[in-house]
């Protein structure tokens, strides 16, 4: 549950120098040509897309990617400082991020080594001589990060957030979501044979003759398509009481017979007598029955296809530009891959985010915005406070439950207390594949290392780099990385208007995530628990259908709308964010943000919205656009903005938007909860 997807900040001293300057509200960002109270998301940043195109080697551009890139100039320096050095302590967080680092950059060493270190696995696949013999390279790819097969992972029990489990998940495909396999319209057809294409030239690039290339494409899409039917669509997999299915080995085996969850289990490091929650019990039904029907040939080859395009990115040039080609040209519509130091930097924060952090934070985040935080997040829990006492449809015994888990809320801010332990991953220069797969064999170690341990609740989900934010419902937490406090979303010298706008709003958003339709079904301790009374609950959910019909009716294309089921956790969250946030505002200026004086020529009722609107600006291809659709709980950006702003009286205020105009939603149909 974060505020979008994930992605990199500096001392709010020295940092800001580095950058260059910006203007909160800025009005070069708008286009005055569109009235606000028509369509407030082209008022308030028409401007700004007309004057920032999307890069060639992005599917968008927006204020996300615009504080990434800035700060990748930070760490860019920071790895390249690093890398040429070889005389760090062997063992240092210097040496491994450097070293990794200089492993993804020596282009000429990964071209010359070939497809050589996928060889060990190629090796593994061709040695299988029965069905028998899949749970064991399962579970060793699986502690590699390789895909295929079905997921894994450790987490917090859902209904006793007090330890950790193992977790089987519905997994398997190369293509972004089940539908893709099963919607018979010409758009969708068109994508399967494109990426049968690209799984044949795969084939070809490992050494097929063109003919068999084919055919084994056309055997994997098979086996795919299969396992996408027993998949779970997205919104399904939305149910956490759907989700949670504990179960003994023993009962999963005569569950799901055919597959040796034994030996998947066993090779994992699992004991036998380990329970553990089968998410979709169907699919784990499915995926088992097929081990045993598809013919192992065929298993063979959807098991060599997914080692290539899980290794492509760390390969040749050949192998990386294929894999482009599909994954950002045909799905994307992105012109150019990024630069490769770019792509090697997202990889070294993915394999070492907090020895990577550590280095980051030395240099970009300094104390004054971390107090601010803190200052801005209980004025925000204050505000959630009072609003949960003044609800008229939630009753007593359910409003002190709400109080109990706001109360019990734990915020992190910048970066942790406690920095991730390193010392057993052994980093070389040379290798990159080899590193990259050490790193996945290192992380999967210490989430299998947590079976049997208290819940360690110093641990980060993000490295502090990153320009997002989260809320854990199984922590019961909020979460702000270093990488998201700064312009547009922090002003460490702004006022309080743009600052309650943006920033305020992401804190407001993910405080709400812990009452939207997903949190809410989590209590104080994190635990999967119903703490609603029936009459409660059932006017929650009529509250929230409204959403979901609001959202229902917005359409980027004539055949491709918003799914209101898919993203009404985001879009309560960003409701609840605004007004949340607007409350804390008002008691920090001790009046209405509408009468209060102005800054800069601008009420602070205004610079509030204008300043939300700045976090949503962006442009993105339609290709990028449908992807997301499709499989995004978040709603893109422009409808992140007109979509909440129109059930807003303060909004309809600050701009003047008169009853029946299209910013100002009629009053019954509006969605009023928290």
């Amino acid at each position: 549950m974060s505020i979008l997807l994930a992605l990199p900040l500096v001392t709010l001293a020295s940092a800001l120098h580095a950058l260059p300057a910006e203007t909160p509200v800025d009005p070069a960002d708008r286009n005055p040509a569109v009235a606000a109270c028509d369509d407030f998301y082209a008022h308030a940043v028409g401007g700004w897309q007309k004057a920032n195109p999307i890069p060639a080697d992005k599917a968008r551009y927006s204020a996300f990617e615009e504080l990434l890139e800035r700060n990748r100039a930070i760490l860019r320096a920071i790895l390249e400082e690093t890398s040429a050095r070889k005389d760090w302590k062997p063992g240092s967080i210097q040496q491994k991020v450097g070293d990794f680092y200089a492993s993804g950059m020596d282009e000429r060493a990964i071209e010359k080594i070939g497809t050589k270190p996928l060889a060990p696995w190629f090796a593994r696949i061709e040695a299988l001589r029965s069905a028998d013999d899949l749970p064991r390279y399962l579970a060793e790819a699986q502690l590699h990060d390789l895909p295929g097969g079905i997921g894994f992972r450790i987490d917090q029990d859902e209904k006793d957030s007090t330890r950790y489990m193992p977790i089987l998940w519905q997994s398997g495909l190369g293509l972004p979501d089940r539908d893709y396999y099963l919607k018979d319209d010409d758009r969708s057809k068109a994508l399967r044979e494109k990426y049968v294409a690209y799984v044949a030239r795969t084939f070809e690039l490992l050494g097929e003759q063109p003919a068999r290339a084919k055919a084994d494409a056309a055997a994997m899409m098979a086996l795919e398509t299969k396992l996408a039917a027993a998949s779970r669509t997205r919104v399904a997999l939305r149910d956490p009481e759907a989700n949670y299915n504990k179960r003994t080995l023993a009962e999963l085996e005569q569950e799901a017979p055919g597959f040796g969850w034994s030996a998947y289990l066993g090779g994992l490091g699992i004991a036998s007598n380990q329970d553990l929650n089968v998410g979709q019990p169907d699919f784990a039904k499915a995926f088992a029955a097929l081990v045993r029907a598809e013919p192992l040939p065929a298993w063979k080859t959807y098991l060599r296809f997914h080692a290539a395009r899980g290794a492509a990115p760390y390969l040749s040039k050949a192998f990386e530009e294929t894999r482009f080609a599909f994954y950002g040209k045909t799905l994307q519509g992105v012109e150019r891959q990024e630069e490769r130091w770019k792509r090697v930097q997202t990889v070294t924060d993915l394999a070492l985010g907090e020895a990577l952090g550590q280095l980051y934070v030395e240099r970009a985040f300094g104390p004054q915005a971390k107090e601010r935080m803190k200052v801005l997040v209980e004025n925000l829990r204050a505000a959630l406070r009072e609003r949960i006492d003044r609800l008229p449809w939630m009753g007593a015994e359910t409003k002190a439950a709400a109080q109990k888990k706001l109360a019990a809320f734990g915020v992190k801010i910048g970066y942790p207390d406690k920095w991730r332990d390193y010392s057993a991953l052994d980093v070389r220069r040379a290798g990159y594949l080899e590193n990259v797969l050490a790193a996945s064999l290192f992380e999967n170690r210490r989430q299998l290392a947590k079976l049997g341990k208290p819940i360690d609740r110093t641990e980060w989900l993000m490295s502090p780099p990153t320009v997002n934010a989260y809320y854990s419902p199984n922590m019961n937490e909020i979460v702000f990385p270093a990488g998201i406090l700064q312009p547009p979303f922090f002003w460490p010298e702004g006022d309080d208007a743009v600052n309650y706008g943006a920033i305020g709003v992401v804190i407001g958003h993910e405080m709400t995530h812990g009452f939207d339709d997903q949190g809410a079904q989590y209590d104080a301790e994190g635990n999967l628990r119903n703490w609603w009374t029936a009459e409660d609950k059932k006017a929650y959910g009529a509250r929230t259908e409204r959403v979901v019909k609001q959202f229902d009716a917005f359409k980027p294309f004539p055949d491709a709308g918003i799914n209101g089921k898919l993203t009404v956790g985001e879009n309560i969250a960003d409701l609840g964010g605004l007004r949340i946030a607007w409350a804390a505002l008002a008691k920090a200026l001790g009046k209405d943000p509408n009468a209060a004086p102005p800054v800069d020529g601008t009420t602070p009722g205004r610079r509030f919205f204008l300043s939300y609107a700045a976090v949503w600006r962006n442009n993105i291809r339609d290709e990028a656009l449908r992807v997301r659709l499709a499989t995004d709980p978040h709603s893109p950006g422009r409808w992140r903005v007109l979509g909440p702003l129109a059930n807003l009286p303060e909004f309809h205020a600050a701009f003047g938007c008169p009853p029946g105009s299209p910013m100002n939603r009629a009053p019954g149909e509006r969605p009023e909860i928290w």
